[in-house]
């Protein structure tokens, strides 16, 4: 299950709402899985949500080797983590790339809805790669590129798990200041969202990697660090 969906249903954010996360682990249970693969939860913690063995597979490697291929000279790169809620998964991909770390502040008046407070990190005539999970309609991230760009960031590429890339996503990337969106394909892109500025890269031999272990009584531990 490349993508889990409801993921990020894992809590109550407010009075009544549903933990449909629990939920979908104890459908899948019932409906007789016994193990789920999975890649990049929303959360972590999501991994607790099931009471069969859940084995959580990284993107990130697959995107940060894009990025080293793409770009060969690192010297003027800086990732940018979108929200303070993604730090941790920026600081990798930064980590994985040797190169500095940014942060973007923000508060979200409403559902789908961001605002750019202020950015913490040096962006100035750099080129900048926005790191996120996944990017549903676009909101976000968009505004995001927008900010860098008008306080002096010279190139902005996005790059995320999941492109659910729902609603209004397509227009505002294409009218954004993204010159690259890199998406894996754990969610199929429709036709219609095959644009110039989207590149779908594969998740499918980092899936056959693990089957192949399982099946063969490997430990498949290395998988989640492994930088190549």
């Amino acid at each position: 299950m490349p993508y889990f969906g409801y993921a990020r249903q894992d809590r109550k954010a407010k009075a009544r709402d549903p933990i449909s996360a629990k939920l979908v682990a104890n459908l899948l249970t019932t409906a007789g899985a016994d193990r789920v693969l999975t890649m990049d939860l929303h959360a972590p913690q999501l991994q607790g949500f099931f009471d069969i063995p859940l084995d959580h597979l990284l993107g990130g490697n697959i995107l940060a080797n894009y990025f080293l291929e793409k770009f060969g000279d690192m010297s003027d790169v800086v990732v940018v983590s979108p929200d303070v809620g993604s730090v941790s998964r920026s600081r990798k991909f930064a980590q994985r790339l040797d190169v500095p770390l940014a942060i973007i502040d923000k508060r979200r008046p409403k559902a789908n809805v961001s605002e750019i407070m202020n950015i913490i990190g040096d962006v100035n005539n750099k080129r900048v790669i926005l790191v996120d999970d996944l990017i549903d309609t676009g909101g976000t991230i968009v505004n995001a590129a927008n900010a860098l760009m008008e306080i002096g960031a010279k190139e902005v590429y996005a790059c995320c798990t999941h492109g659910l890339l729902s609603g209004p996503a397509i227009d505002r990337i294409k009218e954004s200041e993204i010159k690259k969106l890199v998406t894996l394909n754990t969610i199929p892109l429709d036709e219609n969202k095959r644009i110039d500025k989207i590149v779908s890269l594969s998740v499918a031999s980092v899936f056959a990697e693990a089957i192949e272990r399982i099946y063969g009584d490997i430990s498949i531990s290395s998988l989640f660090t492994q930088q190549d």
